[in-house]
């Protein structure tokens, strides 16, 4: 663990250089990951490093033969440097440029022309690929334009929802204050009913004299009245006629009789009603 924390602090000096290291949370986790991270920036840092000795080497390598290659032109045809006129050293530089764009091995006639064919079928694939990404950038305008005008058109629909939403929970949080009155109103009743309940209880009330009670005597009474009426007008053709002794005493009798038991039934439903 302590040979990790050396290498861990060794590698985060060297990252940060004359910078202060950040602090941070030693634990095991936070060592291991940096411990990791600086065995695999020392192991790139060496890659990096061969790699950089090789192309040096090679551009060495590169400079010597192009100083070789110079000295045997130079020498088989017995010109030198400072030979050169300006203009010739300008055209010779040009035509070296020339050959290094083109990418062709010398500057012959026969490495040119393939190499400007090559370099004019470039130019000519790079403005067919042009055209075709200049379609697609219209065709990417027009659809961007329709996508626009698509969002627009939904921001106004989530904007009418959002608002029919916000009207819709205020009737609900209206409808839900009612229904918490009304529960409480119903408790508060049901409690009242309840009390009045127990007091009529306590006070030995007779069920006969209920509402509903009441309101069924009335109905009786009612029915009693509508009963006597056609008792009245069945009576009413002998109340003109001459009694005869013994008939007129019976249907007399009869007739008492029942109006008295009517009269005795009405009395007694209108005194309960009075009470």
């Amino acid at each position: 663990m302590c040979e990790k924390i050396q290498k861990v602090n060794k590698w985060l000096s060297t990252v940060f250089g004359e910078q202060a290291v950040p602090p941070f949370e030693v634990n095991t986790r936070t060592v291991d990951v940096l411990y990791q991270l600086a065995r695999s920036s020392e192991v790139r840092c060496r890659h990096a490093s061969l790699l950089i000795e090789d192309l040096n080497q090679k551009a060495s390598e590169y400079q010597a033969d192009g100083v070789h290659l110079q000295d045997v032109t130079l020498q088989g045809v017995g010109l030198s440097c400072g030979a050169l006129s300006k203009p010739a050293a300008d055209y010779l530089s040009a035509l070296v440029d020339n050959a290094m764009v083109l990418g062709i091995r010398d500057t012959s006639l026969a490495s040119f022309i393939p190499g400007v064919n090559n370099l004019t079928n470039e130019i000519l694939e790079a403005e067919k690929s042009d055209r075709r990404l200049d379609r697609e950038l219209k065709a990417f305008r027009k659809r961007l334009g329709a996508t626009l005008v698509l969002r627009k058109h939904l921001q106004g629909d989530i904007n009418k929802a959002v608002k029919a939403q916000e009207a819709e929970s205020a009737k609900v949080e209206d409808k839900m204050l009612n229904m918490d009155f009304v529960k409480a109103k119903s408790r508060e009743l049901i409690c009242r009913r309840k009390r009045a309940e127990d007091e009529l209880v306590s006070r030995n009330m007779d069920e006969a004299l209920t509402h509903q009670a009441i309101l069924e005597l009335f109905e009786e009474v009612s029915g009693l009245k509508q009963e006597i009426i056609p008792l009245k007008k069945k009576l009413e053709p002998y109340l003109d006629l001459s009694p005869s002794p013994h008939l007129a005493q019976v249907k007399i009798a009869e007739a008492k009789s029942e109006l008295a038991a009517i009269d005795s039934q009405l009395e007694r439903n209108v005194d309960f009603m009075a009470k």
